[in-house]
C-alpha cells in the first residue's frame, strides 16, 4: 500500500455522459485512459468496457443524484483490482450556460467518476460529491479545468486510514438486519453466490460494503484479486450501436412477454417498453437461457428456513435443563471482549504464500475474494453473463435492475435489502446456515447493544460500545475464535457451536484450505471456542422462539394470532360488567402484548408453544 500511495492512489478522473445517439460513453477522461489519445477520447480498452454502464447506473432517472461503487479488471498481469467510485447528477437542459448540438433532451444525465488503486470509498465519494456539485454549477460541461485542479492527487495514508469505513454505518446493518446480519456473515465464508437487491444504486453498495466491512481486512487487503474476469467479446462493438436508448426515456416493467427484447437490453439498452416491438428483429447471438424467469413469484417462495421445526430441536445443544437456568443470562449481556492481539494484528503485513494477499500475522484477510470468486458492489445489465460464467466459481454482488432479481436460479442467495429477507431455496444451504444456539447468543448480544443506544445523540454510532468499529470488533473476534478452533484436537467440539453443517461445507471452501495450509504462530494466542459458548438454558428457548416468530410466516401468524387473542379479552372484560369486581379491575387495567417476546413464558407454556410450532 505505501508504494502505490507514493505514486497516488489516483489512476483517473472521467466523465460519463448520455449521447442521444451513442448511448452511455466516456467523454472526458484524465490522464486520458489511452496512453497517447486526447482527454475527449471515447475508446476504452477491452477490458473496461463496462465502465459507461457502472458509472451512469440503469434507472438512474429516476434519481435526481446517486453514488456507485463499482470493481473494474486489471488492464495488465501486474495491476491489482481497479476500484471506481461515481457521483451521478441529472438536471434540466435549459439552464445551461452552454448547450451544445448533441443535447437535444430535456436533461443531461452525467456522471463524474474517480478510479483508483485502492479501495478508498468513503473518502473518494466525500470529496467526488463537492466536486461533482461544482462542475454541474458551472452549467457548462466544457468547463474541465476544474476536474484537472481536484485534491484527489493529495489523499495522504494518514487519510486512508481515518476514513476507510466512515460511511459504512455497521450499526444500521445491524438495526435492519438484526440477527440475519451473521448469516450473510456466513454466507460468504461459505463462498456462495449472493445477489444484493435495491435500489437507489447508493444504498445498494453501501449495505453490501458495510456486510465485507465486517470481515477483518478484507476491504483493505482482501479485495485485490476479486475482478478478475472476461467481459464477453460477441457483444464488444454494440455498446456504441445508435440502436442504444436512454434510460430515462421510460422505466423498467420487465414482464413474460418482456423477454423477447432482452437481447436488446445487453446490447446497451437500459429499458424496455411495456409493449416491446415485436417487428424489430434481434441482431445478436446471445444465448438468453439463462434469462428466463422462472415460474412462480418471489413472495410465493418465502423461506421459512428460520421457523422451528422437530428436526432443528432434535439438534439443539442438548435438552432444556432448568436446573441450569443461569448457567447463561442472556438479560444480564455476557461480556465480551476483543482479545488484544486481533486488534493489533494489522500493524504487521507480509504477502501471503498461497494467497498472495497482504496479510496479517493471523493469515487474515481470509483469501474469499480470489481465484475466480468475484465481488461487484454494482453489476451493471451488461454484466448478467457472469452469473453463469463457468469462470466464476461465485460472487457478491449488488444490481438495482428487476431482471436480476427475477432469476434466481441463478444465485444461491437473494438478499433483498429493503425487507431485509434472504431467500435461499437450496434446503441443503438452509440447513448450513441455520444458526446454533451459541451463534443466536452472539447476534442477540449484538443487537441490544445497538437498539439499547441507538437513540443517545451523544454517541451517534461513533462511541465503542454498541458503535460501529465495537461492531466490527465482535466479528473480528468471531472469526478468530472460528479459526483457533479449527486448529485445536478437540475441533469437531468445539466447531459444533457454529454449526456442525457450516463448520463441514466451510472446511471445503477455498479460503479455509488456504488459511489452513500456513502456520500462523500468533494465533496461540486466542482462545478457541465460540465467545458465547455455554450450557443450553430455557433463556436460550425465549431468543428462539423470539426469533423464529420474528422471521417466519407461520411464526408471524402465530405472534399476531396471540396479539389478537389478547386483545380481545381486554376488550371483553371490559364490556362484561357483572364480573368479579376483582379480575374486572385487572382486565381494565390490562394492555395489549405489543410484541410476543413481552410474554411471560412459564415452562409450560414454553411447552406448548414449541409443540405448536413443530406441528402445525
Amino acid at each position: 500500500m505505501d508504494s502505490q500511495c507514493k505514486e497516488g492512489p489516483v489512476l483517473h478522473i472521467v466523465v460519463v455522459g448520455f449521447h442521444h445517439k451513442k448511448g452511455c460513453q466516456v467523454e472526458f477522461s484524465y490522464p486520458p485512459i489511452i496512453p497517447g489519445a486526447g482527454h475527449d477520447s471515447n475508446t476504452l480498452p477491452e477490458e473496461w468496457k463496462y465502465l459507461p454502464f457502472l458509472a451512469l447506473p440503469d434507472g438512474a432517472h429516476n434519481h435526481q443524484e446517486d453514488t456507485v461503487y463499482f470493481h473494474l479488471p486489471p488492464l495488465d498481469g501486474q495491476q491489482k483490482c481497479v476500484y471506481g467510485v461515481s457521483c451521478y447528477r441529472q438536471m434540466e437542459a435549459k439552464v445551461l450556460k452552454v448547450r451544445e448540438a448533441d443535447i437535444t433532451r430535456e436533461t443531461v444525465q452525467k456522471s463524474v467518476c474517480v478510479l483508483s488503486r485502492l479501495p478508498l470509498f468513503g473518502l473518494i465519494q466525500a470529496k467526488l460529491q463537492l466536486i461533482t456539485h461544482a462542475y454541474f454549477e458551472e452549467k457548462d460541461f466544457s468547463q474541465i479545468s476544474i476536474l484537472k485542479a481536484s485534491s484527489f492527487t493529495h489523499i495522504s495514508l494518514s487519510d486512508i486510514l481515518r476514513t476507510n469505513t466512515a460511511s459504512l454505518s455497521a450499526r444500521d446493518l445491524i438495526l435492519h438486519f438484526k440477527h440475519k446480519v451473521l448469516i450473510l456473515f456466513k454466507l460468504i465464508l461459505l463462498e456462495k453466490k449472493i445477489l444484493f437487491y435495491v435500489t437507489p444504486v447508493k444504498r445498494l453498495v453501501e449495505t453490501l460494503m458495510t456486510v465485507l466491512s465486517l470481515f477483518p481486512g478484507i476491504i483493505e487487503h482482501g479485495l485485490a484479486d476479486s475482478s478478475h474476469y472476461q467481459p464477453r467479446r460477441s457483444i464488444s462493438e454494440d455498446f456504441s450501436s445508435a440502436e442504444i436508448k436512454s434510460a430515462d426515456e421510460e422505466s423498467l416493467s420487465m414482464s413474460t412477454t418482456d423477454i423477447t427484447n432482452i437481447s436488446k437490453e445487453l446490447e446497451g439498452r437500459y429499458d424496455v417498453s411495456d409493449q416491446p416491438d415485436q417487428s424489430k428483429p434481434c441482431n445478436t447471438t446471445l444465448d438468453t437461457h439463462y434469462l428466463q424467469p422462472h415460474a412462480g413469484s418471489l413472495l410465493d417462495s418465502e423461506c421459512e428456513w428460520e421457523t422451528l421445526e422437530p428436526h432443528v430441536m432434535d439438534e439443539m445443544e442438548g435438552k432444556v435443563d432448568i436446573t441450569h437456568l443461569n448457567t447463561f443470562d442472556t438479560d444480564s449481556g455476557l461480556p465480551i471482549t476483543v482479545q488484544p492481539q486481533s486488534a493489533t494484528g494489522q500493524g504487521m503485513l507480509s504477502s501471503g504464500l498461497v494467497s498472495g494477499l497482504q496479510e496479517d500475522q493471523y493469515g487474515l484477510p481470509l483469501a474469499v475474494f480470489t481465484k475466480g470468486y468475484l465481488c461487484m458492489p454494482y453489476m451493471a445489465l451488461q454484466q448478467h453473463h457472469l452469473l453463469s460464467d463457468i469462470s466464476v466459481r461465485g460472487f457478491v454482488a449488488g444490481a438495482t435492475n428487476i431482471l436480476f432479481r427475477q432469476q434466481r436460479h441463478l444465485s444461491d442467495a437473494i438478499v433483498d435489502v429493503d425487507e431485509a429477507r434472504i431467500q435461499i431455496h437450496d434446503p441443503e444451504l438452509r440447513k448450513m446456515l441455520y444458526l446454533s444456539t451459541a451463534d443466536l447468543r452472539f447476534a442477540d448480544y449484538l443487537v441490544k447493544h445497538v437498539t439499547e443506544n441507538k437513540e443517545d445523540v451523544f454517541l451517534d454510532g461513533t462511541g465503542w460500545e454498541g458503535g460501529d468499529e465495537w461492531i466490527r470488533a465482535q466479528f473480528g473476534l468471531y472469526v478468530h475464535s472460528l479459526l483457533s478452533s479449527a486448529l485445536q484436537q478437540d475441533h469437531e467440539r468445539l466447531l459444533a457451536d457454529y454449526g456442525t453443517a457450516f463448520t463441514s461445507a466451510w472446511k471445503i471452501t477455498h479460503n479455509y484450505r488456504v488459511w489452513i495450509s500456513n502456520k500462523h504462530p500468533a494465533m496461540a494466542n486466542i482462545t478457541p471456542g465460540h465467545p458465547f459458548q455455554g450450557q443450553y438454558s430455557v433463556a436460550d428457548v425465549k431468543i428462539r422462539l423470539s426469533h423464529s416468530m420474528q422471521n417466519s410466516e407461520r411464526g408471524k401468524k402465530f405472534g399476531n394470532a396471540v396479539m389478537s387473542t389478547s386483545r380481545s379479552v381486554v376488550q371483553t372484560g371490559k364490556a362484561v360488567g357483572k364480573m368479579d369486581n376483582r379480575l374486572n379491575c385487572s382486565l381494565a387495567q390490562a394492555e395489549p402484548f405489543e410484541t410476543f417476546t413481552e410474554l411471560t413464558l412459564s415452562h409450560s407454556c414454553i411447552v406448548l408453544i414449541v409443540s405448536f410450532m413443530c406441528f402445525h
